[in-house]
């Protein structure tokens, strides 16, 4: 059996091998971001504020990134369940393509859009000037972002996720040592601040894009010219966008959720409670993060074994990650629930934001299984070719609190704990209503798979 062959052997195994370097990837990508929290907690309470306020707004590039990367991880592994290493070649042709446009597009658009989205979320001030000149830097790096969730959908598709993994631990140290030299000005450079933040990491993604793309053409199935004989094509483009676009828009309304949710926390608590939830976010950020890896894992075993019309295999990946995601979020309620105030003191020592931090931690722990449900089935979904479903359920999640937070925060005067209790009901209701969708579209493929010879 070949490395990349995820019909054959134990799915275990292959689970192991995927989630794990996966896992430890986004354990190094999320200490980064807790860096980045730390140096402009240490600016100013108003430089954190700004990060805060610019997470949902910096989030549309990981949204389209991601949207790109899960697309062209699906598709990737359905032509490798299908043996159809040409298939392959030709997407990743035409992912790469798509990435390098929507890049440079973003590029363009940065002066124009970004300032008017921080001022709707009622940002001024200083942390809407040092929020603004963050994200704007982040953006000009925009194209960078894409071409690495690409090449990671390629190599995951494989089964592969060591090189991505390399690229996050190696991003972590580059970044722990150009952060502090380029946000205060060590050794004569100049003192960026929040910009300096912003640029360090922008300087991480393009070595991420050069190390990738290297570790993807040395790949097992890589084949050069296999490459050169892929061309730009509409109709591979469009199978993508069928892919792209549910999961980004998804992912978007991830976004217009925290840009919601930020708008809520400065209504109900100010600036002090933006930080701190802020800072709470990059903590349950790293409880999550055993539980991204396996979304990868499923979506790339899933992937394959529809190729392959693999039915058994589809399920059993289903319940084995699910059962591990479950006993991963219990063991993180039990840890943060009581080192709350303690980790929250890390990132701002500020009294008010420990406080408001450790409510929101210890409230949102209840919400902390919802995740691996949904992510889970999601991946699931998409590996079956059923994406559209991710980006209904995400604007469920996303648009339902602009009624429900002012109901609970206002009707019945709980104020920002409304916000807080309304993120926990919200998402208990999706996980119910994606539970029973999948198992829907699960006995549709059984029938389908049963019946075709």
């Amino acid at each position: 059996m070949k490395k990349y062959d995820l019909t054959e052997g134990s799915i275990l195994s292959h689970v192991q091998a995927i989630a794990i370097p996966a896992s430890v990837g986004f354990f190094f990508n999320t200490m980064f971001n807790v860096v980045d929290s730390i140096y402009a907690g240490q600016l100013s309470t108003d430089a954190l504020a700004g990060l805060s306020l610019s997470f949902p707004i910096f989030f549309l590039i990981i949204a389209i990134g991601s949207g790109i990367g899960n697309g062209t991880s699906t598709l990737s592994a359905i032509a490798i369940g299908k043996k159809d290493i040409q298939e392959y070649h030709q997407l990743a042709r035409n992912s790469l393509i798509m990435a390098l446009i929507v890049g440079v597009a973003l590029i363009f658009l940065a002066p124009f859009i970004i300032e008017p989205l921080f001022r709707l979320t009622g940002a001024e001030g200083a942390s809407l000037a040092l929020g603004v000149a963050y994200t704007q830097t982040i953006f000009y790096g925009s194209l960078f972002f894409l071409l690495n969730f690409a090449l990671n959908g390629l190599l995951a598709s494989q089964g592969n996720t060591k090189p991505y993994r390399n690229y996050l631990i190696i991003g972590f140290f580059m970044n722990l040592i150009l952060d502090p030299l380029l946000i205060f000005g060590w050794f004569g450079l100049p003192a960026l601040g929040t910009v300096g933040v912003a640029l360090a990491t922008v300087i991480v993604q393009f070595f991420g894009t050069i190390y990738l793309a290297y570790r993807w053409t040395k790949s097992e199935l890589f084949d050069l010219n296999m490459l050169k004989t892929a061309f730009a094509s509409l109709s591979t483009i469009k199978e993508l966008m069928k892919q792209v676009i549910p999961s980004s828009l998804n992912s978007a309304t991830i976004a217009l959720g925290i840009f919601i949710i930020n708008y809520y926390v400065l209504f109900y608590g100010g600036s002090q409670t933006i930080a701190a939830y802020g800072a709470a976010v990059r903590i349950e950020q790293l409880v999550l993060l055993p539980t991204l890896g396996l979304n990868v894992a499923v979506l790339s075993i899933v992937g394959q074994n529809f190729g392959a019309g693999n039915f058994e295999r589809i399920m059993q990946a289903r319940a084995l990650v699910t059962k591990v995601g479950v006993m991963i979020m219990l063991f993180g309620v039990v840890v943060i629930y009581p080192a709350s105030p303690y980790l929250i003191q890390i990132f701002n020592g500020d009294s008010v934001v420990i406080s408001a931090g450790t409510t929101y931690l210890r409230i949102e722990v209840f919400a902390f299984l919802t995740y691996v449900f949904l992510n889970m089935n999601i991946s699931v979904l998409q590996g079956i070719k059923k994406p559209n479903f991710a980006l209904w359920i995400g604007m469920f999640r996303q648009f339902l609190p602009f009624v429900l937070f002012y109901f609970l925060g206002t009707t019945l005067n709980m104020g920002i704990l409304g916000v807080w209790w309304g993120i926990v009901i919200i998402n208990w209701t999706a996980v119910g209503i994606t539970m029973l969708y999948t198992k829907s579209q699960l006995k549709k493929l059984e029938l389908r798979m049963s019946t075709t010879p």
